[in-house]
């Protein structure tokens, strides 16, 4: 492939990253890379494919999963290299898992009655798949997934084998608990450390609650960070129209824009 043309078959895409990765007139930037340096920017890329899905720009969409989708080629490629695997291997990997997590579809067995149903057998299916690969039920829960995530994770994980709080109401108790040793660190002198756990307590806590409210935590904090900054900006445009900054103002004044920004959302 002398010249590549713009194409909808996999393969030029692999060989496009076979090219950029040829130690004798690839591109140098590429070549450098290595499975821990490209890692940040395939997870940067899945973000910016949950951004398009949430802003609804279904152009961008198409653009960002591209993107995803040459970093799953890159990472291909380097293992490859190394001769652990190729992109087919890859793709023979997610069939294979595929078929065998849904025996209704390209088995014998009868279809869910619910999505809840599917949901179920597929966890069972996961289930037994981690009994038969880790020691523990914790040990394939990423690492590098954000701290939130990996907490509603770790904890669903807990609840399957009975390790969970019995209600909503019960962890909003210890929501209350954890809230308050904070208070007491600070009031003890606690260090830098100790506040840190706390808070740490905390969040995870406010993380279980959201799984049994069945609320993606992520999800609620970037629609939490949205709405910051919507009424942000309304602090900024009130001010700006009384020829203040928001460093110029008073908290007070600041505070009235806010609750007013606040006012103008109620339905």
């Amino acid at each position: 492939m002398e010249n590549p043309n713009p194409s909808r078959d996999i393969a030029a895409l692999i060989e496009i990253m076979r090219r950029l990765r040829d130690p004798a007139g690839g591109c140098p930037w590429d070549r450098e890379q290595t499975f821990a340096t490209v890692a940040p920017y395939t997870i940067e890329e899945a973000y910016e494919v949950a951004g398009s899905i949430e802003d609804q720009d279904w152009p961008h969409l198409r653009e960002e999963l591209g993107d995803l989708l040459f970093q799953v080629v890159f990472h291909a490629r380097m293992a490859e290299e190394r001769g652990l695997f190729d992109f087919g291997g890859v793709v023979e990997a997610i069939v294979s898992k595929m078929i065998a997590r849904h025996p209704h579809v390209f088995g014998k067995t009868e279809t869910p009655a619910s999505a809840a149903a599917q949901t179920k057998a597929w966890e069972e299916l996961k289930r037994a798949e981690r009994a038969a690969k880790h020691s523990s039920l914790l040990d394939d829960v990423p690492g590098a997934l954000p701290a939130l995530a990996r907490a509603e994770k770790l904890q669903k994980r807990a609840g399957s084998v009975g390790f969970d709080w019995e209600s909503a109401p019960k962890v909003v108790e210890k929501i209350a608990e954890e809230a308050g040793e904070i208070v007491e660190a600070q009031a003890e002198g606690a260090g830098h450390d100790k506040i840190e756990e706390e808070v740490g307590d905390l969040l995870f806590a406010v993380a279980n609650l959201a799984r049994h409210l069945k609320v993606d935590p992520e999800n609620a904090l970037r629609v939490a960070n949205a709405k910051f900054i919507r009424r942000f900006r309304s602090i900024e445009a009130g001010l700006a129209k009384a020829g203040k900054s928001p460093a110029e103002a008073s908290l007070d004044e600041m505070e009235a824009l806010w609750q007013e920004a606040k006012t103008h959302e109620k339905p």
